[in-house]
């Protein structure tokens, strides 16, 4: 299916702006909204607004977007904008996750009530440990792993009081050309030497990915496929070993490999400690680590894909396509 008037929120974001690239090229007319201002190279006149969701209203929303095609035409809002970083305040946490949202929603009732995608997160569901062959029911709450986790569960409770069609996508660790948030981090601390091997385990974590182009992919059947609801959880579908791909990623930009190792219980309480303290001394920037990060690369997170490759298929890229083209892209970004 092909030709759908589409709005993407987050549209100058990770994911959000792969994703409008991707509905032009399936044919596809696209507005993007998003907080931070577009090249006019990415954009023509009309198709970009740059608008901070969690602040303005859905009037003002109504007021600042002009739709080439009619405000009652539009087809489906795919709402990735969101506060996605590890750290930061509740406040905003709670702002641009949930207020946002509610934002989002309000506008699409101004607009006839098209299909909404919202993009949520996988982490919804994470807890402290491992947890293997996770589906879309296993149970949400009532503790998060961080206000990020929260704030994505509360969004999804506002999508579902949508008076329209909608259908929730839970991505798991997105990466590839252009990320901000997972390779970036472990690089940078590569960088600066301050990369450890984590040891504490009798096995090596492994967990799922999704590459930004899969992602894409899945989003966008899900925005032309009304007959498809609920939740989705969006994977590769091939888990591998979180540490090891991390490392071969280190290796192969040709960055200093760990040099010591360090207990996932010592990194998780320095993370603990080091968070404290920038919330109390309202540090700006984020701690060095965060729970949450040493999280990621020390517990196993598995999703059972079954629902996803029946509805929306095997993804195209694979983890080692993906790790290839991330690899390329980053060496010509140092």
């Amino acid at each position: 299916m092909s030709g759908l008037r589409i709005v993407v929120t987050g549209a100058s974001g990770f994911v959000g702006g792969r994703l409008v690239e991707m509905a032009r090229e399936a044919g596809h007319q696209v507005v993007g909204i998003g907080r931070r201002p577009r090249s006019a190279t990415d954009f023509a006149p009309g198709e970009y607004v740059s608008a901070d969701l969690g602040r303005v209203s859905a009037a003002d929303l109504d007021a600042l977007v002009t739709l080439p095609w009619g405000a009652g035409e539009t087809d489906a809002v795919i709402h990735a904008a969101a506060r996605a970083t590890p750290y930061a305040s509740r406040k905003a946490y709670e702002r641009d996750n949930v207020v946002a949202t509610q934002t989002v929603l309000e506008w699409c009732g101004l607009l006839g009530l098209p299909r909404l995608v919202h993009v949520s997160s996988s982490s919804v569901l994470y807890r402290d440990g491992d947890q293997l062959d996770l589906t879309e029911d296993s149970p949400v709450g009532p503790g998060f792993a961080n206000e990020y986790a929260r704030t994505k569960a509360a969004s999804e409770d506002v999508v579902r009081g949508y008076a329209g069609s909608w259908v929730i996508g839970r991505p798991r660790a997105v990466f590839g050309p252009g990320d901000t948030v997972l390779f970036p981090r472990i690089i940078a601390a590569a960088q600066a030497g301050r990369l450890p091997r984590l040891t504490g385990r009798s096995t090596p974590a492994v967990g799922d990915l999704v590459y930004v182009d899969n992602l894409a992919e899945q989003l966008l059947q899900l925005a032309e496929r009304a007959e498809l609801s609920g939740v989705y959880h969006l994977t590769n579908a091939e888990p591998v070993e979180i540490q090891a791909l991390l490392m071969e990623v280190v290796e192969r930009l040709g960055l200093p490999a760990p040099t010591r190792d360090v207990s996932l219980a010592t990194a998780m309480r320095a993370a603990r400690v080091l968070e404290t303290i920038w919330r109390l001394l309202r540090l700006p920037g984020e701690p060095p680590i965060t729970p949450y990060g040493v999280g990621v690369l020390s517990w196993s997170k598995t999703f059972v894909p079954d629902k996803m490759l029946r509805d929306l298929g095997q993804p195209s890229i694979s983890v080692a396509e993906g790790v290839e083209r991330f690899v390329a892209w980053q060496r010509a970004q140092l």
